[in-house]
Formats: structure tokens, sequence, C-alpha cells
């Protein structure tokens, strides 16, 4: 993670472009904020006041609706957290299967402290609310992107150690009838 006290704050001109790009999609310029938030996030790993001033500045907006913005969604970091994100869905399907189990199992394999952070600060698990994915929890979203499928414990320790080990989750095509699984 970089240093926000010390950080320049600033989009290059190919980040420029990208903004450009995500105004050009809405009437508003506004309507922008939420992905430069998500460019902010990625650029700096979380969204200090810093990086958060650097969006309102870009799209012209004040600090205090950028914030409004960033505070309200979960996605968005406000302190520095793990690297990597492991959300596990606990909701009731999720939670019948096996979600706040596989919940408990990651933080005590990480190590986590009260945050569901490890030692190392390379993983952050926590809790998610419904992910969507019913048909196959237990369920966890990780980095806010991709979906890990029908969770066990082995499952979870072969993606730490491929996330240890820089291969990152992928897509997981989930068949949608019992004979597509058979083609």
């Amino acid at each position: 993670m970089l240093d926000h006290e010390t950080q320049t704050f600033a989009f290059t001109p190919a980040e420029l472009e990208v903004v450009q790009q995500h105004i050009a999609k809405y009437p508003d310029p506004k309507s922008a904020v939420m992905p430069v938030l998500w460019m902010a996030q990625e650029k700096y790993g979380w969204l200090s006041d810093q990086a958060i001033q650097l969006v309102a500045d870009t799209l012209s907006l004040s600090f205090a609706h950028v914030y409004g913005v960033a505070s309200f969604y979960t996605m968005y970091f406000k302190k520095p957290m793990g690297k990597y994100l492991l959300e596990v869905c606990t909701c009731f399907t999720c939670g019948e299967c096996g979600g706040k189990e596989t919940l408990n199992y990651l933080k005590e394999k990480i190590n986590a402290d009260s945050d569901g952070i490890s030692p190392d600060k390379l993983f952050w698990v926590r809790e998610a609310e419904c992910l969507g994915a019913c048909d196959t929890a237990p369920v966890l979203q990780f980095n806010n992107g991709h979906y890990v499928h029908h969770l066990t414990p082995e499952k979870c320790d072969t993606l730490l150690e491929n996330v240890q080990n820089g291969i990152m989750p992928t897509y997981e095509r989930i068949p949608l009838t019992p004979q597509e699984s058979k083609a």
C-alpha cells in the first residue's frame, strides 16, 4: 500500500481519458462518481481523504458528495485493509450451508485480527450480505469480483495458497441444469 500521508494524488493522462469515457456514458457527470472512485481505490489501495478529494476535483464535485457515496457503499474502503478481500456470504442459504463456518475457518486460517485482516495484510476476510448465488452455497466474492462457489475447507486452502503464489481466481462456469453439467 502507498503511504497516503506523503503520496501525491493525481490521475495520469491515460487515467483521465478513462475518466472522460466514464463521464461520457451519463447525462450528468456526477453519475461517473462510482467508477472513478473504483479507479482511485484500485490505484491507491483504499480511499483516504486525499483520494476522495482527487475524485471530487476530477469530477468538479464537492468532497462531501463524493465522501457520501464512498461511505454509503461497503465496496469502497475508507481505511487500509488487506490486499485481497474475501467476502463470505452468510445470509440464509449460505449460512445454512456452511457460510458462517467458512467465514470462521478463513479467519482462523489467516490468523485474522478483529477486523478480519491477516498479520501480513495480504488477506481481509469479512461477512457479506447475499451474493445472489444460493444454488452454489456457500460462496465468497474475491476482491469485489469473481465468485468462488461450493466452498469447502479444502477449496479455501487452495484459494489462499494460490493467491499467495500469485494465482488469482478466475471466472468459474456453473452449469444451470444437470444435463448441462454432463456435457
